[in-house]
């Protein structure tokens, strides 16, 4: 690490500055290892990633989880019908909602995305130390739980 980083890491402010810059960096550079011939928006992928965790959720679940607003994700939801990526039926117990799922397709795609991910990520793993590794693996929780927050 440059002496100017380790320096501006060791206040909280310093720290803050310094992962979230190096986390936007390096999600940016995730997010462009998808399959090619896709084209889906950042919302689409984001519906994909929540349905994909959750299995099933209703349009308004969906709007919040991804901050929009419900007319919003409708139209998310309708290009990614379209697309048949997803599939809407009547909700189990409440038949005036509606749930959206993903089909076989979009199961298909999303392995596929994160499969290219992981790999390109395994790849720039390979090019730090052990001790480096050591120290992300440690890091791999505490990061998840500054997410979750």
């Amino acid at each position: 690490m440059p002496e100017v980083v380790a320096q501006q890491v060791k206040s909280d402010v310093g720290l803050a500055s310094a992962l979230r810059s190096s986390t936007l960096r390096l999600s940016r550079q995730i997010r462009r290892q998808r399959v090619e011939g896709v084209d889906l928006t950042a919302n689409q992928l984001g519906v994909l990633g929540a349905l994909g965790k959750h299995d099933a959720m209703t349009i308004g679940e969906l709007a919040a989880h991804e901050q929009v607003k419900p007319p919003s994700m409708t139209r998310i939801v309708s290009n990614m019908e379209e697309a048949g990526l997803v599939a809407r039926r009547p909700h189990d117990t409440d038949k005036r909602q509606i749930v959206v799922e993903l089909t076989e397709s979009a199961h298909a795609l999303l392995h596929a995305n994160r499969r290219r991910r992981d790999e390109w990520l395994q790849t720039k793993l390979k090019k730090l130390t052990p001790e480096e590794r050591d120290i992300l693996r440690k890091a791999a929780p505490v990061l998840e739980r500054l997410a979750a927050t």
